[in-house]
């Protein structure tokens, strides 16, 4: 009876902590992470276009970055429609500094090129995501950017899709020690 007890206790405390984890502006960027990403596998470009700060910069780490929610969404078009390329992606990382309305998210991302012989079929890639929670309370992307991206093997990508978590770690340890 007693270590029945002792078990429910400590459910009821790890339900606390992973509820209080999901309110912090961490879990709530990761969770919006993934929203962002589900609008770009739906298909949906409204929700996409919602997740994106007017004034955004993407590819901002490039030569030619993409200035603005317009044009970003003219880049994007191609993989928004998913016929030829499809692109998805999960964060691995959320961190904050010391302004709580900005945070980073990166993680990896997996491009598809649908092309019947296709060659690489998949390249994997590492983006970097900076959020700025608006005055509106919306998290919002700022900054994008990624690598070049490698050809992805086929251990690469079943890597890619058991990587991914729906849920936020309450901190990094536990995020790191998850791996």
């Amino acid at each position: 009876m007693v270590r029945f007890l002792v078990v429910a206790v400590l459910g009821l405390v790890a339900s606390a902590v992973h509820a209080q984890a999901a309110e912090t502006p961490r879990c709530t960027v990761w969770q919006r992470e993934l929203s962002f990403a589900a609008s770009v596998d739906r298909h949906d470009e409204k929700a996409f276009a919602e997740h994106i700060d007017n004034d955004a910069v993407f590819a901002a780490n490039t030569a030619h970055p993409q200035r603005g929610r317009a044009t970003i969404l003219k880049h994007w078009k191609v993989l928004l429609e998913g016929k030829s390329m499809r692109v998805r992606w999960y964060p691995a990382w959320v961190v904050q500094a010391g302004d709580p309305s900005v945070l980073l998210s990166s993680g990896p991302a997996l491009l598809e090129n649908l092309a019947p012989n296709a060659n690489p079929r998949y390249t994997l890639i590492a983006f970097s995501t900076v959020w700025h929670r608006g005055n509106d309370g919306v998290w919002r992307v700022m900054f994008d950017g990624g690598d070049e991206g490698r050809a992805a093997t086929a251990q690469d990508v079943a890597n890619f899709e058991a990587g991914r978590r729906t849920e936020c770690a309450p901190d990094l340890v536990s995020l790191a020690i998850s791996r």
